[in-house]
């Protein structure tokens, strides 16, 4: 059997002359016993015979099974861990890295950053959810527990620890949000809000309510990707920008295009836009703005050419950032969405201006307008399967879960069959030899 226990404080053999084992040169140096031989495990030293033994026992079992951990490898802290060997091995694209590393270097790091591998139990995440829910919301706490049992289920897989912590203790669990309904809005409200932008972004508005899309979607809409003739709207990218503010192209959501029906109406706007305003033709890479170091990323991220159906007054493409406070929170603001909280000064190019500063609200922002579009779907009786394929969710369930309270009539057709099923009174069930029993005619 693999493994054996060497003693190294004496030779292995008996001197020939006293028949005894002579002391070698590590007598009294470090610990007397080491573990050693056993495939893919570490030697490991102990004081006593015992307890070389017990380890050795232990090993050789949990090796068989494959189930074997070093804990020294659990020893290594956790934001080591997550520096040297987690996070460099990472390839999300930069609109999910940039924010996945905000919450970790910012809520995990910090408190739990110097905690060693191994001693992450459920004391130590309870105390450290508790600490983390006074920072964020439950919403943004659910996402950070998420990241947190990602980092140490790879910790298992990389042989630093037997369990997930996250997933071995019952009393733990993630933090969550309570339940929010998907927030619509009313037809008087988006044609508030649309008048109260700038002409040119109007149709982002339409765009929006008319066909579900995201905002990067919006933004990122070319008019290549409009079918009048067939009446629809290809959704093949969105626009999106990295961490340091570079804009690139890459797939929505989930990396699912999708086509979306598109109304005679809408088709009409769309086209008067584009006369008034003609898109704008953008290169930008593809999936990464980070300078390609092989040829392979020079493939992935190979710049592509689009012709937006949005862009800004000056001719440049639109910073979701910049459009959200410069633009869309005014609109906001003057259709009574949104309250002024105060003002901000800022000096640019050697002239001071003042900025309206508003109060947060993520119900108000562009998503509401997808939520929009999927309430006045399926309030019209849209198919819910054909309703999750326009808005590129990933099933039918997805669509559902955020959108069963705006199908009013759900469970009307069954009820009504229901009631029809309690309309007569039951027949009462009558032995045939009984009293009660109707009699049959007797024959001639």
């Amino acid at each position: 059997m693999a493994g054996y226990i060497e003693d190294r404080w004496l030779k292995k053999k008996p001197s020939k002359d006293t028949g005894k084992r002579e002391r070698t040169a590590l007598w009294g140096k470090g610990k007397r016993y080491r573990v050693k031989g056993i495939p893919g495990v570490r030697d490991r030293s102990f004081d006593t015979s015992e307890d070389a033994k017990q380890w050795l026992a232990n090993a050789r079992t949990d090796t068989t099974r494959g189930e074997f951990v070093d804990p020294r490898d659990g020893t290594l802290p956790l934001g080591q861990y997550i520096e040297k060997h987690w996070w460099p091995n990472r390839s999300d694209e930069p609109s999910t890295a940039a924010p996945m590393r905000s919450k970790i270097w910012n809520h995990i790091m910090p408190l739990l950053g110097t905690t060693a591998l191994r001693e992450i139990d459920a004391a130590t995440l309870r105390a450290w959810t508790a600490q983390l829910l006074t920072r964020v919301e439950a919403s943004t706490a659910q996402v950070i527990w998420i990241h947190l049992s990602t980092i140490l289920e790879a910790a298992v897989d990389d042989g630093r620890l037997i369990k997930n912590p996250c997933k071995a203790h019952r009393t733990v669990k993630a933090p969550k949000p309570s339940q929010k309904r998907a927030k619509a809005w009313s037809r008087s409200t988006v044609d508030a809000v649309r008048a109260g932008l700038q002409e040119r972004y109007h149709i982002a508005v339409d765009l929006g309510v008319g066909l579900g899309l995201r905002q990067g979607e919006a933004f990122g809409l070319s008019e290549e990707d409009f079918d009048f003739d067939a009446g629809l709207v290809h959704i093949r990218r969105q626009l999106r920008w990295d961490s340091k503010g570079r804009p690139y192209f890459c797939l929505p959501k989930g990396g699912k295009t999708r086509s979306v029906p598109l109304s005679p109406n809408l088709a009409k706007r769309v086209q008067d836009h584009l006369r008034r305003f003609p898109s704008v033709s953008f290169t930008l890479p593809w999936r990464d703005p980070e300078p390609p170091t092989t040829e392979l990323e020079a493939r992935q991220r190979k710049p592509i050419t689009v012709r937006l159906v949005l862009s800004t007054s000056q001719g440049n493409r639109i910073n979701y950032a910049t459009w959200n406070k410069r633009s869309w929170q005014p609109a906001l603001a003057a259709a009574g969405c949104l309250k002024k909280a105060g003002e901000k000064v800022g000096t640019h190019g050697g002239r001071t201006r003042r900025y309206p500063v508003y109060e947060l609200s993520r119900a108000d922002m562009f998503h509401v307008l997808r939520h929009t579009y999927a309430s006045t779907q399926l309030e019209a009786g849209e198919s819910l399967v054909s309703v999750s394929e326009w808005l590129g969710h990933a099933s039918p369930q997805t669509t559902l879960k955020h959108y069963a309270h705006f199908m009013p009539d759900a469970g009307k057709r069954g009820l009504a069959a229901m009631d029809e099923w309690f309309d007569q009174d039951p027949q009462p069930n009558v032995p045939e030899k009984s009293l009660d029993a109707p009699k049959t005619p007797s024959g001639p």
